[in-house]
């Protein structure tokens, strides 16, 4: 038993050891990106997560152009790449914060809910907060996406979706301000309907 115990022991720390060799440092832009995944189950910890790992992305060097997550034949190219990756992280960072803002919205001020009014008007807060934080980046995605179209004669099959991401933008068919914008409206309407409620409410 006690052999077995260490031999147990043993293995795990072999195994740890070799999981350790194969670690590398996260450096680049890329690699952070890469980082972020879609959960099954989309609680506001993993998405804190997500976020982190791209708002990383947005603040690291870009990798060498031959580790670029499209081919980059020239100079023009891989500026144009650059444009398109800024604009793509923050429309990322952004569908993230409205994802996490969803947790915290409320639809409609249901009668039955009248006697948590107080914990539904925290909980709008904490939405609101969460929808207003998006809005910086969607400007910042706009100043990118303007960069990119100016080289949009330029194609990279890699990463066609970014690229109509960025004309979905210049002609106004994606436009998260108005979506953004909504939300709030939607916010202070439940808002007042809850501050609205009294003891003959339920």
């Amino acid at each position: 038993m006690k052999r077995l115990t260490v031999w147990i022991f043993s293995l795990i720390f072999l195994l740890g050891s070799i999981q350790d060799s194969f670690g590398y440092k996260i450096l680049y832009a890329e690699q952070f990106y890469k980082l972020f995944h879609q959960h099954l189950y989309q609680y506001p910890e993993r998405i804190a997560e997500n976020i982190s790992y791209l708002q990383s992305a947005l603040k690291a060097d870009f990798a060498n152009p031959l580790y670029a997550l499209a081919k980059i034949p020239d100079k023009r190219h891989w500026e144009r790449y650059r444009y398109l990756f800024k604009m793509h992280v923050n429309l990322k960072i952004i569908e993230q914060i409205l994802l996490w803002g969803s947790k915290y919205q409320k639809m409609v001020a249901y009668f039955y809910n009248a006697p948590w009014w107080r914990q539904n008007l925290e909980s709008l807060d904490q939405a609101e907060a969460l929808f207003r934080s998006a809005l910086p980046y969607w400007e910042e995605a706009k100043t990118w996406s303007k960069k990119a179209i100016a080289l949009s004669f330029l194609h990279m099959e890699e990463i066609q979706a970014w690229e109509d991401e960025n004309h979905r933008i210049e002609s106004g068919d994606l436009n998260y301000e108005a979506l953004i914008q909504e939300h709030l409206q939607r916010v202070e309407r439940v808002r007042k309907a809850f501050k609205e409620m009294d003891a003959s409410t339920y």
